[in-house]
């Protein structure tokens, strides 16, 4: 299964909001993953498959290495399920 790591600045508000929604999202779309909220301090190291946040602050977890999702607007489930399809095939 995989591991959607939710990210914003402090690990509350934001994230939380996006994690319920990226919740909706996958169950919109028939999917299951693990999904959990955290601050970019602690995301730096977590393991998660995919990192999703705003793109200000989960652009900063990007190393090469990580698949890094970005939101414009973390409010918008259809943003959230047409930017984790390809990642959830």
């Amino acid at each position: 299964m995989k591991k959607i790591m939710v990210v914003c600045g402090n690990g509350l508000g934001s994230s939380f909001i996006m994690e319920m929604n990226v919740k909706k999202a996958l169950t919109e779309m028939g999917k299951t993953a693990e999904v959990d909220h955290t601050d970019l301090a602690s995301a730096k190291t977590v393991q998660a498959d995919i990192f999703l946040g705003a793109a200000d602050i989960v652009g900063q977890l990007d190393d090469g290495t990580r698949t890094i999702v970005t939101l414009e607007n973390m409010m918008s489930i259809p943003e959230i399920t047409s930017k984790l399809t390809s990642h959830l095939n």
